[in-house]
Order: C-alpha cells, then structure tokens, then sequence
C-alpha cells in the first residue's frame, strides 16, 4: 500500500477525530479543511471519512459489542476513529482486502496513538473479520 493512502488515511482519522472534539459535523471539518491550503485533503481522505461517518452507529455498536473489557466511551478519542475508519474498511470498502484494512488502522495507530494502541486495535479488528461472514450489515 502506498504511502499517499496512508497519509490520507491518517487524515481522515484527523477529520474524524477534530469533528468528534468539537462537537461538529464531518462535512463541516472537511469544508474548512478545504479552505486551507495546508495540509491539503484529498478525494480519498474525503470519501473515506463521510463512508465511515454515515456508518457510524453501526460500526459504533459492532466496536462496542466486539471490545473485551472496553467500552467505546473509555477508548482515547483517537483509537476509537482509527477503529471506526479500519472497521469501514475491513466490513464495507469491497476494494480493500480484510489485511490491508487491519495493517493500514494498525499503522495509523503507530503514528499517531500509544504504544498499546496498535495491539489493541490489531485485536478488535481481527475479531470483526472472524466474525464478519456472521455480521448483519
């Protein structure tokens, strides 16, 4: 996978996150984030964030379900968008394969959470994807 995609991954994990902080809409953060030239934001990072944000209370309530001694709540801010946007991909994004989607939350985890966030979510992932033939979507 290419670095680009990482970075727009982590973006929209940034979108994610800011619009969760402050209490706003995705769309709003991405229409500001539009309006400044620095960091720019791509179709991708776009796309990606609006997919996970109009599947959120289903991927909120799979995370919750699926978290061993976790509530979604207790979750740092970041580790709970990082897994929102990997679990989109692992359940909906039919163009990314089950691994990729894993390895790409686990990676964005390294840079931008704790040392334990990356197992963490490794974990919770790889619970859905046994699980997935099994989810109703």
């Amino acid at each position: 996978m290419s670095g680009a995609r990482r970075k727009a991954r982590r973006r929209a994990v940034e979108v994610l996150y800011e619009a969760e902080v402050r209490g706003t809409s995705v769309e709003d953060v991405i229409k500001r984030r539009r309006a400044q030239p620095e960091p720019p934001i791509n179709e991708f990072t776009e796309r990606l964030a609006r997919s996970v944000d109009e599947r959120r209370e289903r991927i909120d309530e799979l995370l919750d379900s699926y978290a061993i001694g976790w509530t979604l709540e207790r979750m740092p801010v970041v580790d709970r968008n990082i897994l929102r946007m990997g679990a989109y991909e692992l359940l909906w994004a039919e163009d990314i394969p089950d691994g990729v989607a894993i390895a790409e939350a686990v990676g964005v985890a390294k840079e931008l959470s704790t040392d334990e966030s990356p197992n963490f979510i490794s974990g919770l992932l790889s619970r859905l994807m046994e699980n997935k033939s099994t989810l109703s979507l």
